[in-house]
């Protein structure tokens, strides 16, 4: 029986995941199962959804549709509860089960990165640092708890658009500082052990990330969620100065691990998919 999945997005034409999910697939022996991108804003996917007939068994959802796709569900896990936001519907009976599997994207990326193990602090001292307070942020948040760290220092260009990801960062019992771009001077990254951009490509200039990175010690890692242009600005800091790097393809890589998953019910083939991202983009793709 044929087999339905799909990316949801705005603009959608660029996504890799067909890539991904088309290996496994393949891999799998799903021959009947097809997955395509579909464009779709958040203000359409409510009647998208529900206009899907039995044939659709799986979606993944990005930009601007995530809060959106939450909404839709008739059910969802507990970190897509916490997070406010979801990457992915599973039909489940009559409706749509919701999860965001963003959190396994980027603890994947950090651990392939190397990621040292968290150690308490003292107060006024943060172990993560992440950039931006859009739904990827929160998802950071997410894998953040995932990894054991239990403070995070949040820099915004504007704390008025923080409460949603400041409130996840409250749901996980973690310790949270804000602060904004305007004043990197009072952004304290000496005892972070990641430093994670969320921000959209070019909101961190060259001078932006050149303070950062050089506030970092030595053994943290950079993860960029910004994969093209290549490198980044605050990517190319980082390798100046020797820091591991991961990037929004290792994140995308594996969070596809747990869509194909639960859309299958089957482990996901990972050195597959792993191999066609890295012949899609001909990038140095961390693997699993």
């Amino acid at each position: 029986m044929v087999r339905r999945a799909a990316v949801l997005g705005s603009p959608v034409a660029h996504s890799l995941s067909p890539v991904l999910h088309g290996a496994a697939y393949a891999a799998l022996g799903l021959r009947d199962w097809t997955y395509e991108r579909v464009e779709c804003t958040a203000e359409d996917l409510p009647g998208l959804v529900a206009g899907l007939d039995e044939t659709w068994v799986g979606l993944s959802v990005t930009m601007p549709g995530k809060r959106a796709a939450l909404a839709v569900a008739t059910g969802a896990t507990d970190r897509a509860r916490r997070l406010g936001v979801a990457n992915t519907l599973v039909r489940s009976g009559d409706g749509w089960a919701a999860d965001c599997t963003d959190v396994e994207g980027i603890a994947g990326a950090l651990r392939a990165a190397g990621i040292r193990e968290p150690a308490p602090l003292a107060a006024g001292l943060y172990d993560v640092v992440v950039l931006g307070a859009g739904a990827t942020a929160s998802a950071a948040v997410g894998a953040m708890a995932v990894l054991g760290n239990e403070d995070v220092q949040l820099v915004v260009r504007d704390p008025a658009r923080a409460g949603d990801t400041a409130a996840v960062i409250d749901a996980y019992g973690m310790r949270r500082l804000v602060r904004t771009f305007d004043a990197l001077d009072e952004v304290d990254l000496s005892r972070a052990k990641a430093l994670v951009n969320t921000t959209p490509a070019g909101a961190v200039d060259a001078a932006v990330a050149d303070r950062l990175v050089a506030g970092l010690p030595e053994g943290a890692v950079v993860l960029d969620a910004v994969y093209h242009p290549w490198p980044t600005p605050l990517a190319a800091a980082a390798q100046a100065r020797g820091l591991a790097v991961a990037t929004g393809l290792d994140m995308l890589l594996h969070q596809a691990f747990g869509q194909v998953e639960q859309f299958t019910g089957m482990a996901a083939p990972r050195r597959e998919m792993h191999r066609a991202l890295v012949r899609a983009t001909d990038f140095a793709v961390r693997p699993p």
